[in-house]
């Protein structure tokens, strides 16, 4: 058990109170005394020039590792249609299991999934596990994470990885902690240490200023969640054979959370997360009637509406089209930011772009910083320029 006091060689020089973070030493009579509010977490024991702080740390038995072995991938699916973050997931997860040597897995829960079961062996995997039912036609965060948690329990992958997804984002944190595991949101990298079989887990931390990498020594399955567009998806072989295997499961009926209808957005024409050209707003457009210079760009391109997170809390777009470290992370082949000044949150969700094309009155704007085309001047006269050159040159 963990303990730390002060002994006799303490001489009250009041260094230690600086270290700790929670206040939680005082000085009487020329010594430090521990308070109750301490945490034990020893930040004050290395700033003891006398060596006066007794600290012992608590010793966790380390667990049994050795039966977790594979790479696992959730395998997103709407409709019966396979999410095209599982395939950039199953190629990364190849990528990491070929330095543990071992397999990559994927997991799908749903209804009629045997064309998707084929489509993910042709993606990367070497094994489908398929619980298909009826009752699993509409994702359930409450009973998805129900089942996936017997099947981990059952085969013991060593890591998991999940799309950071609306349903990835409720199933991730569900099943880690009922598996008592960690979990890293968000990663941006992911590397494998290979004489400890650790997954090392890279995520922005500090609004975007900081990379930190999370590492779970301690516990199996290590879990991490990745934005769509992070990881690269490997080609399609119609050739790969794989296995699918039926787990035995029970299937929760009679669960809190009821999916009573699904609603799909009208406005959103193109999938955002999966376009190849988007058209951005920023709060640079000046007013709400201006954004419809940036849809008549994106209709005759194609394109997907985009927005920074102000045009969406102004209320001039819904929430669907946020891009950013709070909206949707993209990396479509263009991306055209009008009136997006850079800010770093909205720059996390857009920076793996391939070409970059800002436009914004300002010249001294961050976006142009990482822009491969920069147009400097008033966007209201821009886009319908634009706009015209490719309705002539398209149409």
């Amino acid at each position: 058990m963990a303990s730390i006091k002060i002994t006799d060689q303490c001489t009250g020089c009041k260094l230690c109170l600086k270290s700790c973070p929670f206040g939680a030493i005082v000085v009487e009579d020329k010594k430090a005394r521990i308070l109750d509010t301490c945490t034990l977490c020893g930040a004050c024991v290395s700033s003891c020039k006398f060596e006066a702080i007794d600290f012992t740390k608590e010793e966790s038995q380390a667990a049994d590792l050795s039966a977790y072995h594979g790479v696992w991938v959730f395998a997103e699916q709407k409709d019966g249609k396979v999410a095209n973050v599982a395939f950039e997931l199953l190629g990364e997860g190849t990528r990491l299991a070929a330095k543990l040597d071992t397999k990559v897995s994927a997991v799908l829960l749903g209804e009629g999934m045997e064309s998707a079961s084929k489509e993910l062996i042709t993606h990367g995997a070497d094994t489908v596990y398929v619980v298909d039912d009826p009752k699993l036609r509409q994702y359930n965060d409450e009973s998805y994470a129900d089942i996936f948690v017997q099947v981990v329990k059952a085969y013991k992958p060593e890591i998991i990885l999940i799309g950071a997804t609306t349903y990835g984002r409720s199933l991730a944190p569900r099943v880690a902690s009922v598996l008592n595991t960690g979990l890293t949101a968000d990663c941006t990298g992911l590397e494998i240490d290979t004489q400890k079989r650790e997954l090392l887990q890279t995520r922005p931390a500090f609004g975007g200023n900081l990379m930190a990498t999370i590492i779970c020594p301690n516990h199996r399955p290590q879990m991490a969640s990745v934005r769509p567009k992070v990881m690269k998806a490997l080609e399609p072989d119609e050739t790969r054979q794989g296995e699918i295997i039926v787990p035995d499961v029970n299937i929760p009926t009679d669960t809190v959370t009821k999916v009573l209808e699904v609603v799909n957005s009208l406005t959103e024409k193109v999938n955002l997360a999966e376009a190849d050209i988007i058209v951005a707003a920023g709060r640079g457009i000046g007013k709400p009637e201006n954004l419809r210079y940036v849809e008549e760009l994106a209709d005759v391109l194609g394109a997907a509406v985009g927005a920074s997170r102000a045009v969406v809390d102004a209320g001039w777009i819904e929430y669907s089209h946020q891009v950013g470290q709070t909206g949707k992370t993209v990396g479509p082949k263009i991306y055209i930011a009008c009136g997006i000044s850079g800010a770093v949150q909205h720059l996390a969700g857009m920076s793996s772009s391939d070409i970059i094309i800002a436009i914004n009155k300002n010249p001294d704007a961050p976006i142009f910083k990482l822009a491969n085309i920069g147009l400097v001047g008033d966007l209201v006269e821009i886009l319908p320029a634009l706009t015209k050159e490719f309705k002539q040159r398209i149409g």
